[in-house]
């Protein structure tokens, strides 16, 4: 039991760490903010598939991502929580063959174009937010995610395998 803890734990702070390194490289590509995003890091989302490490890795690699970019605080807050709820969505429907995609694109189309328009001033539309947003996650989840999930899949039992007791 402790070295499956220990196992997750690490599993948890290397998805952390990977999603803060290519959110940094999104970011420098400026590709990482604003109303559309394709946060390279958010193919990482496919990752609850695998572990169950990776849904605190996760909602701690966005939280980290987003103080380090200097995003304000309701964009800190409610942006980590959208990437939150993806991944527990992602986790709980990780034995549908695409469907599991679709939690992280929801979760962020519907919060974060509030936080664009509140917390950021944005002035577009909000249904129009909602689609750039929603397009930015398609291809960064359903696209990029999924190429990440052919690419682990054959090695996931050396990859994510777990310790025994």
């Amino acid at each position: 039991m402790m070295k499956t803890n220990v196992l997750r734990i690490c599993q948890g702070a290397m998805i952390a760490a990977l999603y803060v390194v290519l959110t940094w490289l999104a970011n420098a590509l400026g590709l990482a903010n604003g109303a559309i995003q394709v946060r390279f890091s958010e193919a990482l989302c496919i990752l609850p598939i695998f572990t169950p490490a990776a849904i605190p890795g996760l909602f701690v690699g966005c939280l980290l991502s987003n103080i380090i970019n200097g995003c304000v605080i309701w964009d800190i807050v409610f942006g980590s929580i959208a990437t939150l709820i993806g991944a527990v969505g992602t986790y709980l429907l990780r034995r549908t063959k695409f469907i599991f995609t679709l939690p992280p694109v929801i979760a962020n189309a519907v919060i974060v174009p509030f936080v664009l328009r509140y917390a950021y001033g944005v002035g577009d539309a909000h249904w129009f937010l909602v689609v750039t947003v929603a397009i930015g996650e398609v291809i960064s989840v359903c696209i990029l995610g999924m190429i990440l999930k052919a690419a682990l899949w054959k090695q996931k039992q050396a990859i994510f395998k777990e310790v025994e007791a």
